[in-house]
């Protein structure tokens, strides 16, 4: 279709504004010799995209970016300060994103474009872990309210990373940039390194970017000791070759993640290997009709799993060896066109393929743990086909409005498993018998419990297709220069993840092995799960001042009523006083209030610019078939914080405010935690091309437990298991220093 003339109009604009000059805060405005060239989309011309500026998203300003980078090696740490967000803590590179009170598989996370499902029985390896704080140049959080071209096969939102674009220099030019950081952490000796270097003409554009992080064991405050297991070490690397020509951008990006060693405080095992390996393409082109995106992704990933040395006991050939395989592939294909001066259409398709094989290889020498290798999911697979179509429209002055309307068609399979010790089986009869034998008893159980259950599963049909389809209604409203209302409803659904369907031992060993969540407690699979199906209404009032810049107030109530959320129920106490519990769809509902601000105090040349800010969030979730608590539900938090700028200088301080923790999931003997409050602080100063910055966490050494840490199992192992189980400790007081050169 041909475009009306002021829609060329814009549209030559917005292909200006494509190859504007990008100046980084350390160049003179005429010295950039740089072009960047970010995503290109066609909106109406009196209004931006309500995708891009829905008061359901939170983008996280390029300012916080920079700061919470130089501070935290773990990239959901980067979404801290996001209205209604959280984190499970599992290890220190390895936490869980939180979406007012949905976690994990319920929240669609995407790196780079790319949904990455975990590879490991114990979600070890999430999707945010493959990619280092420094290397985000966007980062976006969208509540229950997503916008169906942004996410599907999830239930509570949507957290999306982007490393940069490719950058190119002006015509005839030479392009060479890039930046290096180093940093200190006291607190567990924790190093961390990083790079990125680009060489560009105006054509072909060439970047290399690396990364370093470790750290040791940290200390809880108030001298109440080392909290075991919260080790790390992982070292990345990728190479991204960019090509520009007219209206189109073509990137490629290949790299490697490899952490040989992470610890998990709450988990009874360990990474000991993991490396990922990957390649991601992405085009973006402008048309006449409109824009088109397209995406390929490949990523191999091994994984490994041991008991770290620090547990007490183990060296890394011995315990309890684990490994995983995963492959995932796919495309996804998205076209924008507008239509008349105020409507724009997108379509999209997609496709993600998941094979997984999850073994455990026996351990020479043990009765319990061989002869044969225990296969806990042989030849998984998840298919997932996605299509969407969404109507922007403009229906009013001041009005938008989103329509949108998405389906996904889940194909799962496994292959047969087998427990470690076929001689096992048919010997339920004689394990009385051995079990007056010393140490005999414990082991023929064990073998006879999971050969039956081997056998009942072998026995079922494994194929499952899920059809699930979204449904999103959205509509925003400028009320008035002062005032902007936005409310909607969106209808979400997921499917099962392989382990909560295929899991399928049921000793205490196995099914202890089983399980993302930090309680100690064992996981089988149900092979009859359905998908979960949740309906989120919000509104979002946000008053602000008529330019935008002063002051603003945002408060979001919510309500997310879900069909067949996947739950558990108990099937019995093992003798240690843990569960087994089994993946079960129950009926639950979650609801909730989101708050937050900034004010402008002062901006003057001779004292600079103050700024104070705080979030307040509050959450309740309830299974309404077990009438308990939904698990990990973060109580009452906020935080105020006032940050100044003055010249090079800048500075926050910023008290975090936690209210104790006492509805808890009493199916999984979840620990309560008192309340705590955190003081950090934290200054910066830029000299040319230099920028300093040094900080101070939990200043005053509060002893505290995370609400969503789990029990700190780590310490309980090392111990002899004797003694109380408490929840995992909170890091105390550590100085951070980095230096960041750029050039």
């Amino acid at each position: 279709m041909k475009f009306a003339p002021k829609r060329r109009g814009m549209t030559r604009a917005l292909l200006l504004a494509a190859c504007a000059v990008h100046l980084p805060p350390s160049r003179a405005a005429g010295a950039s010799p740089v072009i960047t060239l970010p995503e290109v989309d066609v909106y109406a011309a009196d209004a931006p995209s309500l995708t891009d500026r829905s008061l359901m998203a939170t983008r996280v300003s390029s300012k916080d970016l920079r700061q919470l980078s130089r501070g935290t090696a773990d990239t959901t740490g980067l979404f801290s300060r996001v209205p209604g967000f959280s984190m499970w803590n599992a290890g220190g590179i390895s936490a869980l994103p939180v979406i007012n009170g949905m976690a994990d598989d319920n929240v669609a996370t995407m790196v780079d474009g790319v949904r990455i499902q975990p590879a490991c029985p114990n979600h070890m390896n999430p999707a945010l872990s493959y990619i280092t704080p420094d290397m985000v140049a966007n980062a976006t959080v969208i509540a229950g309210i997503t916008p169906v071209s942004l996410g599907g096969d999830s239930l509570g939102g949507t957290v999306s990373v982007e490393r940069r674009d490719p950058q190119f220099a002006r015509r005839g030019k030479v392009l060479v940039t890039g930046w290096a950081r180093g940093a200190y952490h006291s607190n567990g000796g924790g190093w961390e390194g990083s790079a990125s270097a680009t060489v560009a003409n105006d054509t072909w554009s060439l970047n290399y970017s690396a990364s370093y992080q470790a750290r040791g064991d940290y200390h809880m405050g108030g001298g109440e000791g080392v909290v075991r297991s919260s080790l790390y070490k992982n070292v990345s690397h990728s190479v991204t070759l960019g090509y520009h020509k007219g209206n189109h951008l073509l990137a490629v990006t290949a790299g490697q993640s490899d952490t040989p060693y992470e610890g998990f405080p709450n988990a009874w095992m360990d990474m000991t290997n993991n490396r990922s390996t990957f390649v991601n393409g992405k085009y973006t082109g402008a048309f006449d009709w409109g824009t088109l995106e397209a995406r390929g992704y490949w990523q191999r990933v091994d994984h490994v799993m041991n008991d770290l040395a620090d547990k007490g006991g183990h060296s890394w050939d011995t315990g309890m060896p684990m490994n995983d395989r995963n492959r995932i592939a796919g495309y996804q294909i998205k076209a924008t066109i507008p239509f008349g001066r105020h409507d724009t259409l997108r379509i999209g398709d997609s496709f993600d393929h998941q094979w997984l094989a999850d073994w455990w290889p026996p351990l020479p020498g043990s009765m319990m743990m061989g002869p044969n290798t225990y296969q806990n999911i042989d030849d998984g697979r998840r298919d997932r086909l996605g299509n969407f179509v969404e109507w922007e429209a403009h229906p009013a002055p001041h009005v938008q409005t989103l329509l949108g309307v998405r389906s996904d068609v889940v194909m799962m399979n496994t292959g047969n498993v087998q427990p470690y010790d076929y001689v096992a089986r048919g010997m339920s009869g004689m394990s009385t018998g051995m079990s007056g034998m010393s140490g005999m008893g414990g082991m023929s159980g064990m073998a006879v419990t999971d050969s039956n259950a081997a056998d009942a599963f072998n026995a079922q049909n494994h194929h499952h297709t899920y059809v699930n389809f979204d449904l999103t209604a959205l509509m925003h409203w400028d009320a008035t220069d002062r005032l902007s209302i936005e409310g909607g409803y969106a209808r979400k659904s997921r499917a099962p993840n392989l382990f909560e369907l295929y899991s399928w031992g049921r000793s205490e060993m196995a099914s202890t092995m089983i399980g993302w969540f930090g309680d100690g407690n064992g996981y089988v699979g149900n092979n009859h799960l359905q998908s979960a199906i949740a309906h989120n209404v919000s509104v979002t009032a946000d008053w602000h001042d008529q330019a935008r810049k002063l002051w603003e107030l945002k408060v979001q109530p919510y309500f997310i009523y879900t069909e067949n959320y996947i739950n558990v129920n108990r099937l019995k106490t093992f003798s240690d006083g843990f569960a087994l519990l089994q993946f079960a769809n129950h009926n639950a509902q979650s609801y909730g209030v989101n708050a937050s601000g900034h004010y402008t105090a002062w901006s003057s040349p001779k004292w600079g610019t103050g700024v104070i800010s705080a979030k307040v969030d509050w959450v309740r979730a309830q299974d309404l078939v077990t009438h308990t608590s939904l698990y990990h539900q973060m109580p009452t938090n906020g935080f105020v914080a006032l940050d100044e700028t003055y010249g090079n200088w800048s500075g926050r301080a910023e008290v975090i405010l936690v209210k104790r923790k006492s509805t808890v999931d009493v199916l999984r003997s979840e620990p309560r935690t008192p309340g705590y409050a955190l003081l950090n602080l934290t200054a910066s100063y830029r000299w040319k091309k230099a920028v300093f910055q040094l900080g101070l966490d939990n200043v005053l050494n509060q002893a505290a437990y995370l609400p969503l840490g789990g029990v700190a199992l780590g310490n309980y192992i090392y111990a002899g298991r004797k003694g109380a189980l408490l929840p995992v400790g909170l890091m105390g007081r550590s100085v951070n220093a980095s230096v960041t050169m750029t050039f």
